[in-house]
């Protein structure tokens, strides 16, 4: 068995136009990803005293506010618990997918500190690759799948967000049953832009750094894509793109994001990553000088195969 890893209406009858280019600039560049959530995730629990804590709360649980207080940072909720306790309790309010829900923490003194028996977190921070950026209006996609809380599965949704830059300073290798990662150096200070949203197509926002608007290249769709030799352009060193050979296997049209199925044939890569690592999503697939769709997933069982999602779907996202 398989594993994965990871309008405008102008005239009176209907007609749908979409508003991204048909020439966009190609990236591969990596990315640096930093998502503010609009809430405090749960993403475990502990014992105090021997026992966890008696509440109406799961793991994937998004804290809004404590006693009526909004919060919407760790540093919040813990100020928000300390200065409105209550015979030992709290009143919390959460979401639990779309649904507002609230319940009372019973909250456990030990070593006289008041404990919650809570881990909790609300941000998250990664590396990725960036796909493209529309230069009609410097909206930007990247990593074709959506950002999730590796402890939970449950995806982030975006308070506030940016991409910035960093430096690959190694890469551990995919070994089958084990994918492997890139590592990096972040530069904080150094923005590209915005993240608006985090979707099962990627994440989306304004691109505000320089880039080279006459380097630009056609999108493909999906009829004109066919099985055979393509390229990938990702970072394996330092901020440098390259370009890496693949065979494309086989055309999906029917997922919703698994549309292209490809192994690396390019040896040099192979070399260097063993097959697909972490951090590779959003890669760019080119074939017959068209941007063609992104990397998403690399297939554990063989981390030289994975899938790709057409570049159409990514750049309909991007208009939502």
């Amino acid at each position: 068995m398989k594993k994965f890893i990871v309008f405008l209406m102008f005239l009176s009858f209907p007609l749908n136009v979409l508003a991204y280019s048909e020439e966009v600039y190609l990236g591969g560049n990596t990315i640096g990803i930093d998502i503010k959530s609009t809430g405090v995730m749960i993403i475990g629990f502990y014992k105090i005293n021997g026992k966890y804590p008696t509440s109406d709360l799961v793991e994937g649980d998004i804290i809004t506010s404590v006693n009526d207080i909004p919060i919407s940072t760790i540093n919040e909720l813990t100020k928000a618990i300390e200065n409105n306790i209550n015979d030992d309790e709290v009143t919390i309010t959460y979401m639990r997918g779309n649904k507002t829900k609230t319940t009372t923490l019973k909250l456990v003194m030990e070593n006289n500190m008041y404990k919650t028996g809570l881990y909790v977190k609300d941000n998250i921070t990664g590396i990725g690759t960036l796909t493209f950026i529309d230069p009609e209006d410097n909206t930007y996609g990247a990593l074709g799948h959506e950002i999730v809380e590796v402890n939970t599965s449950k995806i982030i949704d975006v308070k506030t967000g940016r991409i910035f830059e960093n430096s690959i300073t190694s890469i551990d290798s995919s070994r089958n049953g084990e994918p492997g990662s890139k590592n990096a150096k972040f530069y904080y200070q150094n923005l590209y832009g915005d993240i608006k949203k985090n979707t099962k197509y990627g994440i989306y926002g304004t691109y505000s750094a320089n880039y080279d608007k006459n380097n630009l290249i056609k999108i493909a769709h999906p009829e004109e894509i066919t099985t055979g030799e393509a390229t990938i352009y990702t970072v394996l060193n330092n901020e440098t793109v390259e370009e890496f050979t693949i065979n494309i296997t086989k055309i999906n049209k029917k997922s919703a994001t698994k549309n292209i199925a490809f192994e690396i044939t390019d040896q040099r890569l192979l070399a260097k990553t063993g097959g697909i690592v972490q951090g590779m999503s959003g890669s760019p697939i080119v074939q017959n000088n068209k941007l063609i769709g992104a990397v998403t997933h690399v297939i554990t069982d063989n981390v030289k195969t994975g899938y790709g999602v057409f570049i159409t779907t990514m750049l309909e996202e991007s208009e939502k």
